[in-house]
């Protein structure tokens, strides 16, 4: 688990963000309103809410800011040298310093106007003291213009730094540029650096994770560095430097054999003797890498010697090879086998594991006498453990058979069943019937049941107990077969007679024309009829515009019921009405409901409605030449 999460640092606004945020926040988190006829302590009330508010909202940023950057003094070492050589320790700890003196200013601005303000004896004084108080905070904020947007890269910069645990499992590679240690960490790791076949494509640090014996190991890639004194390193060199002064990793250092980085053996291994201080106390691995180009027993002599004075120095030296990751899995292995019996090693030379092993007792039991006691084995063991020791051949599993007989090999499990009667092994199964097995309905001694039953019914004949007549039908049961005989006539006719009857009445054919008065009136009487006065006719009535609705004429009272359509329906307001005074009662009832919708309907919710008729300050005076002072 890591143990700092710069990811979480609060964003640092600009100076001018920094303002226009605050004094917007106090414009709608204070009261706006205030008169000149109001009592003189409301007024100073009014305007101390607005510098004391103002104040805190600078003081709640700049003290987050402060409390989200880490402190150099308080972080590991590790952390504290890579910041000072990525930022500048300086020019960070001066950046910091100015924000808390910017805090402590505005804290100071805002007591000495608060006190002054308690002496304001009108609205303008203290207004002007207010204008004073917040122009003197911002004016401090704009001071810190510079440090805000160093602080603001700062924490860009740090979000993007790999996560690294400086005292977890670790391995660290180091080495000239372009040997392959990126490539060496993609295949161990599931890290994605970039790799090119130029030098310092790698400028950070990179780090990937891995598996090995169920934990978790890191595995850090550095950028390369190059052989020349400290003070002329550069940025992406003292990197690496920090990683290999501060992290406790089994360090791999990587050398290309082929030379095709571009550094000669001899320069590589004048770097190794140069940073060999900063690998003491941990375990260290030569990494002979690009094995596919050029092995060690292809070198020249005086470059074989060069590793085998590192072997007599006690460093190991594996050729791997990135391309073919040919002894890729060996050098993780044993860089990680050895870096867990440094640790542990570690833990034991120091004193913790005192406190540890005092707890701990171990009982050792002395002899009492000479005699030789044999540890007691039980009988079924040794008779289990013979028979295991016996060399009869082994059972041939069905992979075996399979094995011998090639193609000709059929699976076949019906062998091993286990039955009463082994010969039933290959009977065929029983057959399934509408989903019940036949054989589940199967009676041994069914035919012997069978002649039993057609004994019983033989003496049943015989003692004629199937001969007796059927019992004669009284004479209600005949009345009521009858009626049911003639109803059943009766409906037979009633369905004919209804099928006879044309109910829908004479109807118009589909390809029927519609025929004008003029055109029919004008046939008519070329066939010697009288078509004068003929307003009235019936096929004046029907001829009429459909669109245009015939007026209706006032209906006469029916003169029979049976004539009248509409008699049996009731009017919808005295529908299930008793009599005339309940009508009436309904009728004030429902006048009584409706009055408070009435009244409610005569605004909505998207009436503009005034509360106080008479708003003096929405509809009086009117707005003088100047700017307007909105804080």
């Amino acid at each position: 688990m890591a143990l700092y999460n710069f990811k979480k640092i609060t964003v640092v606004p600009s100076a001018k963000d920094f303002i226009d945020l605050t004094l917007s926040k106090t414009q709608r988190k204070t009261p706006t309103v205030i008169h000149k006829h109001y009592q003189i302590h409301r007024i100073r009330h009014f305007y101390m809410r607005k510098v004391k508010y103002t104040q805190q909202n600078y003081h709640d940023r700049l003290t987050q800011i402060l409390t989200d950057f880490p402190k150099l003094d308080d972080i590991h070492p590790f952390y504290a040298d890579l910041m000072n050589v990525l930022y500048d320790k300086d020019h960070y700890k001066l950046a910091l310093g100015q924000i808390n003196i910017a805090k402590n200013l505005i804290d100071n601005v805002a007591k000495d106007y608060v006190r002054l303000m308690k002496y304001g004896d009108s609205l303008y004084r203290c207004k002007q003291l207010k204008r004073a108080a917040l122009g003197r905070m911002c004016t401090i904020i704009k001071r810190q213009k510079q440090s805000l947007e160093y602080l603001e890269q700062v924490r860009q910069h740090l979000s993007r730094l790999p996560t690294i645990d400086p005292n977890t499992r670790t391995l660290l590679l180091c080495g000239y540029p372009n040997v392959g240690k990126s490539s060496f960490i993609n295949k161990v790791t599931r890290a994605d650096v970039e790799v090119q076949p130029y030098a310092f494509t790698t400028k950070s640090l990179f780090v990937g994770h891995m598996d090995y014996k169920y934990l978790r190991w890191q595995v850090v890639d550095t950028p390369g560095i190059l052989d020349h004194p400290l003070e002329d390193r550069n940025t992406i060199e003292m990197q690496a430097i920090t990683a290999l002064a501060h992290l406790r990793a089994a360090v791999l250092y990587v050398m290309d054999v082929s030379e095709q980085c571009g550094h000669s053996l001899e320069e590589q291994v004048e770097l190794f003797r140069n940073i060999k201080p900063l690998f003491a106390n941990k375990p260290l691995i030569i990494v002979a890498n690009k094995c596919d180009v050029k092995r060690i027993a292809e070198l020249p002599e005086e470059s074989q010697k060069i590793f085998e004075t590192f072997e007599a120095e006690g460093f190991s030296v594996i050729e791997t090879s990135t391309l073919t990751e040919e002894g890729v899995i060996q050098v993780k292995t044993e860089a990680c086998d050895r870096l867990l019996a440094h640790r542990v090693d570690t833990k034991m030379k120091g004193n913790k594991v005192n406190d540890v092993l005092n707890r701990l007792h171990l009982a050792m039991p002395t002899k009492r006498d000479n005699k030789e006691r044999l540890p007691f084995i039980p009988e079924g063991a040794v008779a289990r453990k013979k028979r295991m020791e016996v060399d009869t051949p082994r059972r041939k599993l069905e992979r075996d058979l399979e094995l011998e007989m090639g193609d000709d090999y059929v699976l076949d499990l019906q062998k091993y069943w286990d039955l009463m009667n082994s010969s039933e092994k290959y009977d065929k199964i029983p057959e399934i019937w509408e989903g019940h097995n036949i054989l589940d309905y199967i009676d041994p001694d069914i035919m012997r049941k069978l002649e039993e039953l057609e004994k019983e019914e033989e003496l049943r004949e015989a003692a004629g107990e199937y001969d007796s007549e059927p019992e004669s039908e009284d004479e209600e049961m005949m009345e009521i077969r009858r009626l049911a005989q003639q109803i059943r006539e009766k409906k037979k006719l009633k369905i004919l007679q209804s099928k006879e009857k044309d109910t829908r009445g004479p109807r118009m054919p589909r390809t029927a024309k519609k025929v004008e008065r003029k055109v029919l009136e004008k046939e008519m009487t070329d066939l010697g009829l009288d078509m004068t006065n003929k307003d009235d006719a019936h096929y004046v009535r029907r001829s009429r515009s459909v669109t245009r609705k015939r007026k209706r004429d006032e209906s006469e009272t029916p003169k029979s019921a049976a004539r009248s359509r509409s008699s049996s329906r009731t009017p919808r307001d005295v529908s299930g009405l008793r009599d005339e005074k309940m009508v009436k009662k309904v009728k004030v009832m429902a006048k009584k409901a409706q009055k408070k919708m009435n009244r409610l309907g005569k605004k909505g919710e998207s009436d503009r409605h005034i509360f106080n008729l008479k708003p003096k300050h929405l509809l009086a005076g009117k707005r003088k030449s100047g700017k307007t002072q909105r804080r």
